[in-house]
């Protein structure tokens, strides 16, 4: 059984938060750098973002390389994310965006503080949460071929939310009922990262369907 010495230095948080928020801070330097990327270069920046969580997967339990790839993923996906973020300024509007901001700030908080202080083991969910990770990913490529009604655009987009509220639970439950070391901070910051943007476009993809209602 650990000790309450060890159950603290299992659990890190001060420097989990400290690294969430420095890596919050470098995808806002690339969202505002985005702005200046040519369209030629959005398709490689993207598979390079999807190269670097495979790299961060494979080498996540080196702690010095865990952070630089950490940030160099987070500043790819900043870079990303700007075409997304401006399509959605134009169609709905600056403040229709920092709403839905708004929103998911408040959604993934309140899951991750449910999560944490519930103590309720939400790890049950993960075959599903993969599973329904595929479907997504399956229906974004349908889409391409085959354009979606705004009734089945509606129900993926509601079903994109509920999937990335769940991941939020999952994480959050592992975190607080299993630990984590130091050496996991770089994958979990961006696990998390991932949950919450996720979830952000989902939100606004929910928006824009509304929109043209």
């Amino acid at each position: 059984m650990l000790s309450s010495t060890s159950h603290v230095e299992h659990r890190p948080y001060a420097k989990l938060f400290a690294a969430f928020f420095a890596g919050l801070l470098v995808a806002a330097a690339g969202l505002y750098a985005g702005q200046y990327v040519p369209p030629a270069l959005r398709l490689p920046l993207i598979i390079c973002e999807i190269l670097l969580i495979i790299a961060m997967v494979i080498v996540r339990r080196r702690k010095a390389v865990g952070y630089g790839m950490m940030f160099a993923f987070m500043l790819v996906s900043g870079l990303t994310l700007y075409p997304v973020i401006a399509h959605y300024v134009s169609v709905l509007g600056a403040d229709a965006v920092l709403r839905a901001v708004g929103i998911s700030a408040f959604a993934f908080g309140g899951t991750a503080i449910f999560a944490m202080v519930s103590k309720r083991d939400f790890t049950f969910l993960g075959n599903f949460l993969f599973v329904s990770i595929l479907v997504l990913i399956g229906m974004g490529l349908l889409s391409i071929f085959i354009p979606f009604s705004s009734s089945t655009a509606m129900v993926v987009s509601l079903f994109g939310i509920l999937v990335f509220v769940g991941y939020t639970l999952y994480d959050f439950s592992r975190l607080t009922l299993y630990g984590f070391t130091e050496k996991d901070i770089p994958m979990i910051v961006v696990s998390v990262y991932l949950d919450f943007v996720n979830l952000f476009i989902y939100i606004l993809q929910f928006m824009g369907i509304l929109s043209k209602d």
